[in-house]
């Protein structure tokens, strides 16, 4: 699908005012010498912390396993600022024993579960807060289990098998929820927000920080502080907690400000009306979020996982590599980025970047096998983007990469220097055009390099594109200064706008079957939560079983639904199930109904005692209330086994008159990529010509994305006057193109005759007449109209006279063709 129709450099349009072209040739004036640039420095960035390292000397590993233990866990948690400071010399467990490794071997197995590591205790301390070396409990309780699966190996699970256990069991409650209105919120909590928070909580401040709850816009402030605010409790918001207990910009007295601060709340809670259950509903026992089954993260193919990013903090300006390979390259976050709930972090428009010291190791890990997989799950903003935009880059700026991962419209691009390209990894490996693979959704995009297979990238488990060489070349080229970045370029110049929700390198090439593995498992933490329904279908022990997780900040995802009985009872082959839905702290969700059409019947000849019997395949979206912490689930039913309630639909809203909109103008204003097009046709100069291609890159962000001409703009037409110049600089200064263009013209003639009759102008001014608005149409305007204004800035450029400096003949040429060539005459359609 063409996103861009090229067009032709006589599209009719209406007759222009001559202000547009007075002043264009003003800004021509100015501007006649184009700007240029170039790429930008790799950043510094803060100095990693000190990678672990210890001196041993004590007796030799008495096995195998012990030297894996050593090599995979004591050598990263003995050094003193880790754990060896206490449980390395006299505080049990002694799992880093300084003297003898055997020891710390023996009382370390006390302490892990090899076939869990995760859930080893040596991670749940750390993850509750107990010496973590880092400013995240979670990054480093991640970082110890990607220690210990290293030693386990194998022996390490693949596939947990869930336990589900029955929830106690609980009746839905009313509940408060957040009005629709920001009305309340308005009065109550906003004014001390937009006093002592805008600073930096506003989205237009100096050093604006996400989230933007002090913004001025009433509307995006509440979307943004409800996630802070607790109804229920409002001593436990999290906006009286950063100044109650973390002392986080109080504006005097913390404990005041604290107070005045769940005062504030509290009023806005109590004139809160609860919501009340209906009576009359069909429902199931209800859960919180947190009343789930942790589903396991395993069944990941992770065995040459070099770096690693899943986003867990949730807070602050570093997303922690996990992957406990050191250095660790721990990104720090810039510019404008906003966390997202279940992991996840959004580029707005910023960037998380390493350091060239602990990108490193990627350079060195991959040079090492020779072969490398870039794995992301992300979520684009837009399909949109060009650059092509930076998702995943280890490089020095937008022309030396080692590779990059990046987006162009519905494209993915993937370009990695070997022996067999340049040192900016070109030709680039796209995804097919016609395909639009690339959408606004969440996908699992992994990019694979070999030396026998070259490149190759997949795309939610499917081969999307694919290199036909010979070979792929070596990478004994790269360079290993570079940077690891997400979201742009080091250099700054390649926005992506979008989600990450997971990275991963490896410095091996999946295959397609350990590729399809890590799609199936997913990304983000997950929960089994089961809804009781043994009092409706009088079987005891029965659930409807949802896998749940946060989808992002708004919203929780709800899939694959099945049913369930724990006692491993018959299952009656006459019970019914009609129209579920998903209700939220006392009534049923608004959107996201995916299950109201259903109908299925359990049946003993579908059931498993050890999967249960599928109900639906399909999932849904349903919107964030108050929280997962606060958010009450239940399901209502129209029909479960001999109970029935018919769902009646609300009447629909009457029908509003269509209001007549203002009259829409018959002209339009070309987009930036149709104006780069069109100039191209009128100038005969490649849209791919070196200098006019730099120029476009540098400008189109300040050329029209609209093809409305209301939104035409002053600085616009900068930008297109820019561009005008290069095309008409590439021109002049090519002696066999401007022959043919401007036929009869004498260049070499100084200034003062060269334009002294009326003939001589009229060999520039008319082919440029004919090429950029045609001739003869109607709907165009004037030639001598157009003449005469070329003609005043030509006059006023010739006014040196007989001390015209040399060249200034070729300066003239230039000037009036992109007067014309960025006037009106080429940009109105």
């Amino acid at each position: 699908m063409m996103l861009f129709k090229t067009p032709t450099p006589h599209s009719s349009l209406s007759t222009f005012p001559n202000v547009m072209i007075k002043v264009l040739i003003f800004a021509t004036t100015i501007i006649l010498s184009a700007c240029s640039g170039g790429g930008a420095d790799i950043e510094p960035n803060p100095v990693p912390p000190d990678n672990p390292s210890s001196t041993y000397n004590g007796p030799p590993p008495a096995t195998d396993d012990v030297q894996a233990f050593k090599l995979n866990v004591w050598d990263n948690l003995s050094p003193a600022n880790r754990c060896g400071e206490c449980h390395g010399s006299g505080q049990a467990p002694e799992f880093v024993n300084l003297a003898d490794v055997n020891i710390a071997y023996t009382e370390a197995n006390k302490i892990v579960d090899l076939s869990r590591p995760s859930e080893s205790r040596m991670v749940t301390k750390v993850a509750g807060g107990h010496n973590c070396w880092l400013t995240s409990d979670s990054a480093c309780a991640d970082t110890i289990t990607s220690y210990i699966s290293a030693w386990a190996g194998e022996s390490a699970s693949s596939g947990t098998t869930i336990e589900l256990i029955a929830p106690t069991e609980r009746d839905p409650g009313n509940s408060k929820t957040f009005p629709e209105s920001p009305s309340l919120f308005a009065s109550t909590i906003h004014p001390l927000l937009t006093t002592y928070c805008a600073g930096c909580h506003d989205e237009n401040s100096a050093t604006p920080i996400s989230p933007f709850f002090a913004n001025s816009d009433i509307d995006s402030a509440y979307a943004a502080a409800k996630a802070r605010i607790n109804l229920d409790n409002p001593e436990n918001s999290r906006f009286v907690l950063r100044l109650r207990n973390e002392f986080h910009n109080c504006w005097s007295d913390c404990t005041a400000n604290s107070a005045e601060m769940e005062t504030a709340i509290r009023s806005f809670a109590e004139q809160i009306t609860p919501t009340q259950v209906d009576p009359k509903l069909l429902l199931s026992k209800s859960l919180f979020l947190t009343d789930g089954i942790v589903a396991s993260g395993g069944g990941r193919h992770d065995s040459n996982v070099i770096a690693l990013w899943n986003f867990k903090t949730g807070s602050g300006d570093t997303a922690f590599d996990t992957s406990g390979i050191e250095p660790a390259i721990n990104l720090t976050i810039s510019g404008n980025y906003s966390w997202v709930g279940g992991w996840g972090i959004q580029i707005i428009d910023g960037k998380a970047q390493g350091s060239t010291a602990s990108s490193k190791k990627l350079h060195d890990l991959i040079k090492s096998t020779g072969e490398y997989s870039i794995e992301a799950w992300i979520v684009p903003d837009n399909v949109t983007q060009e650059g092509p935009a930076g998702i995943v880059s280890y490089s020095a700026g937008n022309m030396a990469r080692n590779f990059t991962l990046g987006q162009t419209l519905y494209n993915y691009d993937y370009q990695n220097r070997s022996s067999e390209t340049d040192a900016n990894g070109e030709e680039t490996l796209t995804t097919p055009d016609d395909a639009q693979i690339l959408q606004a959704a969440l996908q699992h995009v992994v990019a694979t390099f070999s030396p026998t297979e070259g490149r190759k990238i997949y795309v939610n488990g499917t081969l999307a594109a694919e290199e036909n060489v010979e070979t792929g070349g070596t990478l004994t080229d790269w360079n290993d200064t570079y940077a690891f970045v997400l979201g742009n370029e080091v250099s700054n110049n390649r926005l992506w706008q979008g989600t990450f929700r997971m990275v991963a390198i490896h410095n091996r090439a999946l295959n397609l079957e350990q590729i399809n593995q890590n799609y199936d498992v997913g990304v983000g933490e997950k929960f089994y939560m089961l809804f009781g329904i043994s009092h409706l279908i009088d079987l005891p022990e029965s659930f409807i079983v949802y896998e749940v997780s946060q989808w992002d900040s708004f919203a929780y995802l709800f899939d694959k639904p099945f049913f369930i009985n724990l006692n491993n009872q018959t299952i009656p082959s006459d019970i019914d199930i009609e129209k579920i839905r998903i209700a939220v702290n006392g009534k049923e969700a608004k959107n996201g109904q995916a299950y109201k059409t259903l109908t299925t019947r359990l049946n003993s000849s579908q059931y498993s005692p050890e999967t249960g019997q599928m109900i639906s395949p399909q999932g849904t979206v349903i919107a964030l209330e108050k929280g997962p912490q606060s958010d009450e689930f239940f399901l209502t039913f129209e029909k479960i086994g001999s109970r029935e309630n018919p769902f009646v639909e609300p009447p629909p809203p009457p029908v509003s008159l269509p209001v007549d909109q203002a009259a829409a103008p018959d002209i339009g204003i070309k987009d930036f990529y149709e104006i780069h097009a069109s100039m191209s046709q009128a100038t005969g100069i490649s849209m791919a010509q070196a200098d006019v291609a730099a120029t476009f890159e540098a400008v189109k962000q300040q050329m029209p994305t609209l093809t409305d001409i209301g939104t035409f703009s002053s600085s616009q037409q900068m930008g297109v006057t820019q561009l005008a110049i290069e095309y008409c600089n590439a021109l002049i200064e090519d002696s066999s193109k401007r022959a043919t263009y401007f036929s009869g013209f004498n260049f070499a003639s100084p200034a003062n005759l060269a334009f002294d009759s009326l003939a001589k102008r009229n060999q520039i001014y008319d082919p440029l007449i004919a090429n950029i608005m045609g001739t003869g149409i109607a709907t165009q305007p004037a030639v001598v109209d157009v003449k005469t204004e070329l003609d005043s800035l030509t006059d006023k450029l010739v006014s040196c006279g007989n001390s015209c400096p040399v060249g200034r003949t070729e300066t003239i040429v230039k000037a009036v063709c992109a007067a014309a060539l960025g006037s009106a005459a080429l940009l109105i359609q």
